[in-house]
């Protein structure tokens, strides 16, 4: 599945609060809105406008999985999720899978105590038991472990997110040293030996910068100037203003070179 993350949030918005707060269900585009961006029990936390959330209403409905659930005569527009309908899932697979789209990735108990209020789980191994059967549907996927974890973590597949590289192993890699002292002055096979350190007592010099190629041209147009045109048509008063001008922009150029 594709959907991406202003989807998910909206979708386990919608079925939260089906559970939560059913006398406020279906949602106003107002109300789920304030859902959406939410302080408390939200990863990550977001600031999401009515017509972004709008947006993505507009897209699960044409999958089918959300729909407009106002009458003509309702003063604002509600909406409902159809996901329950869609997937096939019972009460305690929607719970589960609501908080793990609200929430990120988490271990089986995190996950117990945040579906409290919408499905009470008698135990751990009836979360488990859940989470086999989601991951049996391709709906969550078990996380390997990363150094430091302790307990295995779960997370929902409505969404691709997934197959990217967490960005902490990335960073991590980055930063990491190198395998050995040498291997970051060592030379590659066939090039050129390292420049030997200095000795002591002496400064080694600062590398030179490049020479402006504008500079050759000039010095040459200056030299063309000073010796007149091959034809012998250049007018005096005219070579000597040109020398001149390039002589002030040659002056220029090298205070900007050597600044």
């Amino acid at each position: 599945m594709d959907l991406d993350a202003i989807e998910v949030r909206v979708l386990g918005c919608l079925i939260e609060k089906q559970r939560v707060t059913p006398d406020a269900y279906p949602l106003s585009l107002n109300a789920l809105r304030l859902a959406c961006n939410q302080t408390t029990n939200r990863d990550p936390v977001v600031q999401y406008d009515e017509e972004t959330i709008r947006a993505a209403l507009h897209r699960l409905g044409r999958r089918r999985w959300t729909r407009l659930a106002s009458g003509h005569s309702s003063r604002a527009a509600k909406y409902r999720h159809l996901l329950e309908e869609a997937l096939g899932l019972d009460p305690a697979g929607m719970a589960v899978l609501a908080v793990l789209m609200l929430r990120g990735d988490q271990t089986p108990g995190e996950l117990k105590q945040r579906t409290e209020r919408m499905q009470a789980f008698p135990d751990l191994g009836a979360v488990q038991d859940t989470l086999d059967a989601l991951i049996g549907r391709d709906l969550v996927v078990r996380l390997a472990r990363r150094p430091g974890q302790k307990e295995e973590r779960f997370a929902h597949r409505l969404s691709e997110d997934l197959d990217e590289e967490p960005p902490d192993v990335a960073v991590r890699a980055a930063i990491s040293p190198p395998a050995a002292a040498g291997a970051a002055t060592a030379p590659p096979p066939g090039g050129p030996p390292p420049p030997a350190p200095p000795r002591e007592g002496v400064v080694a010099a600062a590398p030179m910068a490049p020479r402006d190629d504008r500079l050759d041209r000039l010095e040459q147009a200056v030299a063309e100037l000073r010796t007149g045109s091959p034809n012998g048509d250049v007018r005096l008063d005219r070579l000597e203003r040109e020398v001149g001008e390039l002589r002030a922009e040659l002056r220029a150029l090298r205070e900007e070179l050597g600044a």
